[in-house]
């Protein structure tokens, strides 16, 4: 059996839909639906069984699961807001769960890979390379890069980069992210205001390196990023891994994909950046996957243009899902 946290989540959907085809059905899914529409990620999946996260806490917790045969673990449940202020609600859900898992992990000699994240690289002056040496000195700029560094550190200082992967996520987007209201991706996002309003408004750029829409990410479109998990799953590595594209794109570039996407004119409007964001905004991201190619992963990663054009045509403007 392996159990997917966040199983009904953007990359944990993606996760399963990569195991199923492998044709593995054997999945305990974890995650908290509520009355949110991720259940929608699940309809097209196979998987054995359905459990609430704090049910399947309460059960890890009581030993349910000490003789289960598990195969391995993808714990990919966490709070992803970027914006999230509540820093105990964060240090819970996503430091305290992870270390709980990843004590019983070790412990039973399991096979688990966890969600860490570029943005614990914070304003980049370090650099985006993922080097298990520079843990401690990483400043990220928000509550939630900090809970994601907070297991980095513990996984180091316990030896558990040793025995388990640990994925930092750059800026992934997908089909399976409707759900999620303010954190949906720039993608979803120009579908819909293009689709509704024929123009796609971008914040404009206070830094003078940077015009208006030349600010840079790191994009990954979710099948290439389950695609990377898989293969450092299966090749038997451990340690902290990027998990991104290794390019920087500008955002006027993925809005004008999404435009040819839906066969429309390219329509920008820049628009005023909220205080409260302007010192904590990152112009540029771009992750190094040196380390994640000398494991042997030589796929071709999707362009930009091409992924877009894939999620919205053959996704959102047919209303489907991953496994449809």
């Amino acid at each position: 059996m392996f159990i997917v946290t966040g199983g009904a989540g953007l990359i944990g959907s993606a996760m399963i839909w990569r195991l199923n085809q492998d044709h593995i059905r054997d999945i305990l899914v974890v995650d908290h639906l509520g009355s949110s529409e991720k259940w929608k990620n699940l309809a097209p999946l196979q998987y054995a069984d359905y459990m609430e996260r704090d049910e399947f806490e309460t059960r890890l917790l009581s030993g349910e699961f000490e003789t289960a045969p598990i195969d391995g673990i993808f714990h990919l449940g966490a709070c992803s807001a970027t914006t999230e202020k509540d820093a105990t609600y964060l240090a819970k859900n996503n430091f305290r769960y992870t270390k709980m898992l990843a004590d019983f992990a070790v412990q039973r000699k399991i096979r688990m890979m966890y969600a860490s994240s570029c943005a614990t690289y914070g304003d980049g002056s370090l650099g985006y390379k993922d080097d298990e040496s520079v843990i401690e000195q990483l400043r990220p700029m928000n509550m939630y890069g900090y809970s994601k560094q907070m297991f980095d550190r513990y996984a180091k200082e316990k030896g558990y980069l040793s025995k388990m992967i640990g994925c930092k996520f750059s800026n992934v987007y997908g089909p399976n992210e409707r759900h999620k209201a303010g954190m949906r991706s720039v993608v979803l996002r120009a579908y819909e205001q293009i689709s509704a309003t024929g123009t796609m408004k971008l914040f404009r750029s206070y830094n003078p390196e940077y015009a208006d829409g030349e600010q840079k990410r790191d994009f990954l479109y979710v099948k290439d990023a389950v695609s990377m998990v898989h293969h450092l799953f299966r090749c038997g590595a451990s340690g902290l891994y990027n998990i991104g594209s290794g390019k920087a794109e500008t955002w006027n570039s993925l809005v004008t994909a999404a435009f040819e996407a839906l066969d429309k004119p390219v329509k920008i409007e820049y628009i005023d950046m909220p205080e409260e964001l302007r010192d904590r905004y990152q112009y540029y991201t771009c992750t190094e996957i040196g380390k994640l190619r000398s494991t042997g992963y030589a796929a071709p990663i999707g362009s930009l243009r091409d992924s877009v054009h894939d999620m919205i045509t053959r996704y959102l403007v047919p209303g489907k899902y991953l496994g449809d």
